[in-house]
């Protein structure tokens, strides 16, 4: 079992506070500019970087973040590839608890079914080996994490993000805190990614109430964070945020892909 510390652990202990994470979708805009969006934002500063492994029914998706899948989908990536892909980077990527303590956390986003396919072990072991830390599986319900793949999960150092939204009764917060390492991702809305920019008073509201339950593992909130002042108010309320949508948004762009990875984050941080 791999005991070293993880680098999304590293990030909240030594940050703490205002943590960046970016999402973007593997084999978008193009198939190879997976490493080069993983480098940009290296250089620009995320905090965290989140892949999204390319599924053709994205449920907790919005319109940006499905329209990014599809592209990626029809531009031939799959979970294979981008395992290929990660490992070509692994000089600037090194896997968690050896050098390179600077570097992002970076995780994987993605669904349950080409996990499965993939086969769960394989998936891990895999991971590990291109450098990952942590996946995120919105799809993959506690119990069944718990009773069948944290094992494998723990085998490999791979940490796995457990999501809330504002449905989620304390009484089950309470209980995906108490089985969490790294964060808990805070989804800021019940609507999909992407829907609403921007935080509103009902959003705050939801807020306070996870901050006067004073879990022990940090929270991250995503879901309509998308430019300076929906980070900065997202992070009154929590360890961080996650930029989806809006950063995908920006690699639609046609600019030059480095110079506008650059600007984004800047335009952020």
């Amino acid at each position: 079992m791999i005991t070293m510390e993880n680098r999304i652990e590293r990030v909240f202990r030594e940050k703490k506070n205002n943590i960046l994470s970016v999402y973007f979708t593997a084999g978008f805009p193009e198939l190879n500019s997976t490493n080069v969006v993983i480098d940009e934002l290296r250089k620009a500063g995320a905090d965290m970087i989140e892949i999204g492994i390319p599924f053709s029914d994205p449920l907790a998706d919005g319109p940006v973040i499905q329209h990014s899948s599809e592209v990626a989908l029809k531009n031939g990536m799959s979970l294979k590839l981008l395992f290929e892909q990660l490992k070509k980077q692994s000089t600037f990527i090194p896997p968690a608890g050896q050098a390179g303590n600077q570097q992002p956390a970076i995780l994987l986003m993605g669904y349950l079914n080409p996990i499965l396919q993939f086969g769960v072990e394989n998936f891990c072991k895999e991971a590990k080996e291109c450098g990952i830390d942590g996946v995120i599986i919105p799809d993959l319900p506690l119990q069944e994490y718990l009773h069948e793949y944290k094992p494998i999960f723990d085998k490999y150092g791979i940490l796995n993000i457990f999501l809330i939204t504002p449905q989620t009764s304390d009484e089950r917060i309470r209980l995906i805190d108490s089985h969490s390492k790294g964060f808990i991702y805070m989804v800021s809305s019940s609507s999909t990614t992407g829907i609403k920019a921007g935080i509103n008073t009902t959003q705050e509201g939801y807020f306070r109430r996870i901050k006067k339950l004073k879990l022990k593992t940090p929270l991250m909130i995503g879901f309509g964070i998308s430019d300076r002042n929906s980070f900065a108010k997202a992070c009154e309320f929590a360890n961080g945020a996650i930029i989806g949508s809006g950063f995908i948004k920006a690699l639609e762009k046609g600019t030059d892909l480095k110079t506008g990875i650059s600007n984004f984050i800047k335009s952020i941080k």
